[in-house]
């Protein structure tokens, strides 16, 4: 059975799995990068997420592969574009990628531009359906940060420069819509509120933010603003990287070609997020996968199983990089959860609140 759709807009209607390609060109080939879409694709997955900074871990030689190889696909299977929903994304602010951009250094009119025509370029394709702002120019506690230092701003690119620069390329039809990522309940109002003068409102559709069994940070501030503003959320790691398959926790710590386990000490974005060396990680994961194993399910349907269960979630963005695990998670969007399921994993949420933010 597909993957519901789920409509955006009036024109714009996406799989309720998106398959994001962030391990594209660094943990998956070339051709293991074509079986895993044609997979996803034949049984009904329409949307299709990517990064100008991709794959991770980010380095100088692979940036822009995940996008490269999403293009070739397209272009190679001869696939309409029209049966195709593609979304990527320019990255904020950094001092840690030199090659991209010298940075980049900010989010300016410049940079969104630049971002914009290589990212078409490396998708072989004319639009982008969903454009999205990686990460805030400014300062944001994010990837595992929690609480809010006023002394960390920095002077940043104003959001008026940067919906100026998206009215733009929306203008020349090279998107066709905005979305936020890794945003803040004041962020994603600001951006509402000051994008009504660049007659943007109604372009504004998503925000991609974290969101799985062991972060619900979203629940707290963000599912208001978004519930009443009508923003869909595109929830990111509904998989908490891996983790809630349980695999990092059998005898012998995982699949040596696990992400965690392959780039250990070279993927500080994820380790500082999802540390396995914490006593409440390891409690909280194995009375979720006991409460699968209960039902009879996999580890990794229940936690794509819980993410599309809420209201708010318009897809859940999702990584594979084997056949085995791609056809957990469609079965996992296939999986409607019972309340008694539903109040277990609400007592284990209790007991073991967001320990991975």
């Amino acid at each position: 059975m597909s993957p519901a759709l789920f409509q955006l807009a009036p024109d714009l209607f996406v799989s309720r799995l998106c398959f994001g390609t962030m391990t594209f060109g660094e943990q998956n080939t070339l051709p293991q990068s074509f079986r895993l879409l044609d997979e996803a694709f034949h049984s009904g997955i329409n949307f299709f997420d990517s990064a100008e900074m991709y794959p991770v871990p980010q380095r100088r030689d692979t940036h822009g592969r995940s996008e490269e190889y999403l293009g070739r696909w397209i272009i190679e299977r001869k696939i309409p574009r029209d049966n195709v929903i593609l979304a990527t994304k320019v990255a904020g602010p950094s001092g840690q990628m030199e090659w991209l951009r010298g940075g980049p250094h900010s989010l300016d009119s410049k940079n969104i531009s630049e971002a914009i025509n290589s990212s078409l370029y490396r998708l072989n394709t004319d639009y982008i359906d969903l454009y999205k702002i990686h990460w805030p120019d400014r300062y944001v506690p994010m990837f595992g940060e929690t609480e809010y230092d006023p002394n960390k701003q920095y002077t940043s690119i104003s959001m008026e420069e940067q919906l100026e620069a998206l009215q733009k390329a929306l203008n020349a039809g090279k998107i066709r819509y905005i979305g936020l990522s890794n945003e803040t309940p004041y962020g994603l109002m600001k951006f509402l509120q000051l994008s009504k003068d660049f007659q943007l409102r109604s372009k504004i559709l998503t925000i991609q933010n974290a969101y799985h069994l062991l972060c619900r940070n979203f629940d707290a501030g963000l599912a208001e603003c978004c519930h009443h503003e009508k923003i869909s959320l595109l929830a990111y790691s509904p998989m908490a990287m891996g983790l809630l398959s349980g695999k990092y926790f059998s005898e012998n710590g995982g699949p040596s070609d696990a992400r965690l386990n392959l780039f250990k000490g070279r993927y500080s974005e994820g380790e500082s997020r999802y540390k396995l060396s914490k006593p409440v990680v390891k409690s909280a994961i194995q009375e979720y996968v006991r409460i699968a194993e209960k039902y009879g399910i996999s580890p990794a349907s229940l936690a794509i199983a819980f993410v599309l269960n809420h209201p708010l979630v318009a897809s859940a963005v999702f990584g594979a990089t084997k056949l085995f695990q791609l056809k957990e998670i469609l079965n996992g969007s296939n999986i409607n959860l019972t309340e008694d399921i539903i109040s277990e994993i609400k007592e284990v949420h209790l007991r073991y609140p967001n320990p991975c933010p």
